[in-house]
């Protein structure tokens, strides 16, 4: 199985951490999107796409704060659970490298995987 890259690493935390400092009992793929922004590789590929960062990163911000706030939870001292498509994502992200005979995971892999959750709202964000 290939390996994450750092950076690819600390946006899946950072995504994990952002559900939990919101107190929401699952991370979502939005989450994880807003965590990709920062990180090198997938931020690369949105910005050929021409995505505007800051801008995804506010309407991401938005959605998060109003949309999910449905998933706040009151069990104190809770950790944040990816959700199924959460884990779909990093999984198709890891199958598609190992498959292209490449060893490493990046954000831009994830980022694409991330296009196949085609109801999902953040790869509506992406369009």
């Amino acid at each position: 199985m290939p390996s994450f890259s750092a950076t690819l690493e600390q946006a899946i935390h950072g995504a994990l951490a952002l559900a939990n400092a919101r107190r929401h009992e699952l991370a979502t793929l939005e989450h994880l999107l807003l965590a990709l922004i920062d990180e090198p590789d997938a931020a690369r590929v949105m910005q050929a796409c021409n995505v505007e960062l800051e801008e995804l990163r506010k309407t991401l911000e938005d959605f998060i704060d109003d949309d999910l706030s449905t998933l706040i939870t009151t069990v104190e001292g809770s950790e944040a659970v990816p959700t199924a498509a959460f884990q779909r994502v990093i999984q198709r992200a890891a199958i598609h490298v190992q498959s292209s005979g490449r060893n490493e995971v990046t954000g831009a892999n994830v980022l694409v995987a991330i296009f196949a959750e085609r109801e999902s709202n953040a790869a509506y964000f992406l369009q």
